[in-house]
């Protein structure tokens, strides 16, 4: 996959202290702990931005999921069993997204 632009480059210069923190904490501490894989963490993410409907963040955490090593098929039988706790609406926007992140990997889109 070719880089895509970083969403957080958007907004670097209009609140430059929210991705200060969001490179070094977030990233650069929280998901480089070593209590689980990052595949594992991303299985955490992606589940709770589906549940909470967060459409903006899917896009990228999708990507992620894929880089860390979760399959396509995985995150389908997330966003499957997901539609059961967090409601079909959740599950029906997170299929929609992850299917064009899916298109735009393959350049389809």
């Amino acid at each position: 996959m070719a880089d895509a632009p970083n969403p957080r480059d958007n907004i670097r210069n209009f609140i430059p202290k929210l991705i200060e923190m969001t490179e070094d904490v977030v990233f650069g501490d929280i998901w480089e702990r070593p209590g689980l894989s990052k595949r594992d963490r991303s299985l955490m993410v992606v589940s709770a931005l589906i549940a909470l409907g967060k459409e903006r963040q899917m896009v990228g955490h999708f990507n992620r999921a894929l880089d860390n090593g979760l399959t396509v098929d995985e995150i389908k039988e997330i966003i499957t069993h997901l539609a059961f706790y967090s409601g079909w609406p959740t599950a029906m926007t997170g299929a929609t997204i992850f299917k064009e992140v899916l298109e735009k990997r393959e350049g389809k889109a």
